[in-house]
């Protein structure tokens, strides 16, 4: 197993891609710890890690809020003595056009996707360092890389979370801290199946795949990027988005 014992945090991780790479990390032997603002969906997912023999804790924790970062981060510390992996996966998507996006929306994404990120990298880090070991994962988007259509908080989220990464990189290199950014495509997740037909099937014919992505399919992504396999990539940024940029 490529991840045995190793202690994994994985925000967002109650649905979608963060439900997914918890699961996939836990399949191979890592402790993952759930972290969501809903308490409910983080359980659920601990309970699927727990059915499956593996081992997994649930949080209720909003990454805009930086003591209870540190609370938790704490509390996992007493628990577990360690953090070796970092997803930031948390995010949300509230979409207008420029003319159209209130302060409120373009706050509440950046607020989430990019200082959320900041928050738990910084603290998180600060423990790695002292231990010279770990790997910081950023949840980016191809929406971050070429922008999309009533996207502006977004793409400006996800493309400050790519800079981020690559500063990162640069940074914590010296204490033996690996920093990489997964940009997903159009990926099948609960949010995204909501859309209308016709929108699910413009993202299918975007892609040169002609199909949108699944949570696992990222979530091997994250797994291949936080395994010794990748050991000496740093500062990179790995498209998951079957074509659909090209």
């Amino acid at each position: 197993m490529r991840l045995i014992d190793k202690v994994a945090i994985i925000t967002g991780g109650g649905s979608g891609i963060g439900r997914a790479t918890a699961l996939r990390f836990a399949e191979e032997g890592a402790k993952v710890i759930v972290w969501d603002i809903n308490l409910d969906e983080a359980e659920k997912t601990v309970e699927e890690i727990k059915s499956a023999g593996g081992t997994g804790k649930a949080y209720k924790v909003d990454v805009t809020d930086r003591k209870q970062i540190e609370n938790t981060v704490n509390s996992i510390l007493e628990e577990f003595h360690k953090i070796d992996i970092l997803i930031n996966n948390a995010g949300i998507t509230m979409d207008a056009t420029l003319m159209k996006m209130t302060e409120e929306q373009w706050d509440r994404v950046i607020d989430i996707n990019l200082k959320g990120t900041f928050n738990c990298g910084q603290i998180i880090a600060k423990h790695m360092a002292q231990r010279e070991s770990g790997v910081i994962l950023n949840a980016a988007s191809v929406v971050g890389l070429y922008g999309n259509f009533g996207q502006t908080n977004y793409a400006a989220s996800k493309w400050g979370v790519i800079g981020m990464t690559k500063t990162w990189a640069k940074e914590l290199g010296k204490k033996n801290i690996r920093v990489n950014a997964v940009a997903p495509g159009f990926i099948s997740t609960p949010m995204v199946e909501k859309m209308p037909e016709n929108v699910l099937n413009m993202m299918k014919e975007k892609a040169l795949l002609r199909r949108l992505g699944t949570p696992e399919e990222v979530a091997n992504a994250y797994l291949f990027l936080a395994s010794d396999e990748a050991s000496f990539i740093t500062g990179a940024v790995l498209s998951v988005d079957g074509g659909v940029v090209l």
